[in-house]
């Protein structure tokens, strides 16, 4: 059936007035977007992007640039400027990397740090420190003791970095050289070592009788796969009890807690998340039908070391009653970080959430704390002794 055309008739004004007022609407919204998007973005799960002038940074520049005797590197001002931008936030977890820098980050996550001289490096009592030496490598070779304390690198006094970014200076190309200047009972003693490539593994197993001891020392893309293959390889030779041993263990991804929580855990919450505005709320859970080690009697081994990741494992499972913590309290990083990729490789890793264990703990700046405490003290290391290691094996 053929439809009757109808003549609409368009009153030319009413176009005209219409057509200014949705301009001005128009106008209006793109003009306050920014504001509009702050105040209900929240509302849709969306955040605003802020802008600030710069004048008074420019000032300082212009006035460095006419002032100063001697020359001025303009990529490096920039790149300073941005770091600073960054650490004026005063958390310790939000910097701006480089690209240099982003690189070498992105490689550690994934296991890829090159060479190095076999130390384990963390923060203790406000300094840096070798936390252990391992075998057969230059620094156990060259009489580095656990306990000595980090002071220069190549001359570079590293007094007020972190961790992570003396262990950056640390690693380099396998065959050049570097000078460590270290402090040991108030007097600085000096090794010159050779980088060799380390062996550096995101887990491996050893076994003890029935017992099987897997070691994680990161969560990167490949240790879901590989810790299930080996707590597999746990279940095949009858092994009747794993100690999960985080010690050391700076964290990684979530995604990788989430997958070795999954041979414990079958379905449950590993870890929850929760920001400010509610924008970066978010519920972890973990597998469905293949948590393997679910009725295994389980040990886990933490120390002032573990963090991130390896707590959110070691938090869940204690929660959930699937294991026992035997050790020292964990480091006690209890936020989310995002990693934003910027113009021309450079990095911006950021702070955006808390993280809570399942039964609703934040555990930032306390740590968990382990159901039987045992230290483990430099001299036990240096010596080779393992107190903690013993007590896991016996109980």
């Amino acid at each position: 059936m053929k439809k009757e055309f109808k003549e609409r008739r368009v009153n030319l004004g009413s176009a005209i007035i219409g057509g200014f007022v949705t301009l001005v609407i128009g106008l209006a919204v793109g003009l306050n977007w920014n504001t509009l998007v702050a105040q209900f973005g929240p509302y849709f799960g969306v955040k605003s992007s802020q802008t600030m002038s710069f004048e008074e940074l420019n000032e300082v520049y212009g006035a460095l640039v006419v002032n100063f005797d001697g020359d001025i590197d303009r990529t490096k001002v920039i790149e300073e400027a941005k770091r600073g931008l960054v650490n004026a936030a005063g958390d310790r977890f939000t910097y701006f990397m480089t690209r240099s820098e982003a690189k070498k980050f992105n490689e550690d996550l994934n296991g890829n740090v090159g060479a190095g001289v076999g130390v384990e490096i963390g923060e203790r009592d406000g300094y840096i420190k070798v936390l252990r030496t391992t075998p057969d490598n230059p620094a156990r070779r060259a009489g580095i003791l656990a306990g000595d304390i980090f002071y220069r690198v190549d001359g570079e006094n590293v007094s007020g970095l972190s961790a992570e970014e003396v262990a950056s200076l640390v690693r380099g190309t396998a065959g050049t050289s570097v000078t460590l200047t270290m402090v040991r009972s108030s007097k600085e003693v000096e090794f010159t070592l050779v980088r060799e490539v380390i062996n550096n593994v995101s887990a491996y197993i050893e076994y003890r009788g029935k017992t099987a001891i897997l070691t994680v020392t990161r969560f990167d893309s490949d240790t879901g796969n590989l810790t299930k293959r080996l707590a597999q390889e746990a279940l095949d030779k009858g092994v009747s009890k794993v100690i999960l041993d985080l010690r050391g263990n700076g964290g990684g991804f979530v995604s990788a807690a989430r997958d070795v929580l999954s041979l414990w855990l079958d379905g449950e919450l590993a870890v929850e998340q929760k920001s400010r505005d509610g924008v970066y709320n978010e519920r972890t859970y973990t597998s469905r039908g293949g948590a393997i080690l679910s009725d295994m009697k389980t040990v886990v081994l933490i120390n002032g070391s573990t963090a991130s990741a390896s707590e959110i494992v070691a938090g869940a499972l204690k929660d959930y009653g699937k294991a026992t913590i035997i050790g020292e309290t964990s480091f006690g990083k209890g936020s989310v970080q995002s990693l934003v990729q910027l113009d021309g490789g450079e990095l911006l890793r950021v702070t955006i959430a808390r993280w809570f264990t399942p039964k609703g703990k934040n555990i930032e700046g306390e740590g968990i704390t382990p159901d039987v405490e045992v230290e483990r003290s430099f001299d036990d290391i240096n010596h080779e002794r393992d107190p903690q290691l013993d007590k896991a094996l016996s109980f």
